[in-house]
């Protein structure tokens, strides 16, 4: 699937030398310690659903946006998101961030920018789309679980 984005795309600066941020070894180490999949909220949310009798998969690469979990039988993906990569409390957040304001803005807001557009695209061809902070998933995960498999069976009822 092609991804389109909208053509008013936020433009992120090179994280790079050159743009005035120096790079590190050790901040390089640091990054490189940031995990994208396989993170605690994701695993306790798919060992919940799994238990919940549901089967699914995981970071699927034919769906734009790369899901989370996908649920192909009920045309239905989660997606578990970071607070900090996906700008939650942004407006708040974003004036806390005092090195490399115009990256991390930037970065951030392209980011959020990115998610209503495969959210849009998503829903388009018929894909019901669940997002969920990683903090919800940690205090409230049943709540999250609940409201998936509620849709779950609703379609099942069909």
């Amino acid at each position: 699937m092609s991804k389109s984005y909208a053509k008013d795309r936020i433009k992120v600066p090179r994280f790079n030398e050159e743009s005035g941020f120096y790079t590190t070894p050790e901040r390089s180490k640091i990054m490189g310690k940031i995990k994208g999949k396989n993170t605690k909220p994701e695993l306790a949310f798919r060992k919940a659903l799994w238990a919940a009798g549901y089967r699914y998969r995981i970071d699927s690469r034919k769906l734009i946006g790369r899901p989370d979990i996908v649920l192909n039988k009920y045309k239905t993906v989660v997606f578990i998101d970071g607070e900090f990569w996906h700008g939650h409390n942004w407006e708040e957040r974003k004036l806390k961030i005092k090195t490399n304001k115009d990256f991390w803005i930037a970065k951030i807001e392209r980011n959020m920018q990115r998610d209503h557009e495969v959210n849009a695209e998503l829903k388009r061809i018929g894909i019901k789309v669940f997002r969920f902070w990683e903090n919800e998933i940690k205090k409230e995960l049943e709540r999250c679980v609940q409201e998936v498999v509620l849709h779950l069976k609703k379609l099942e009822g069909i």
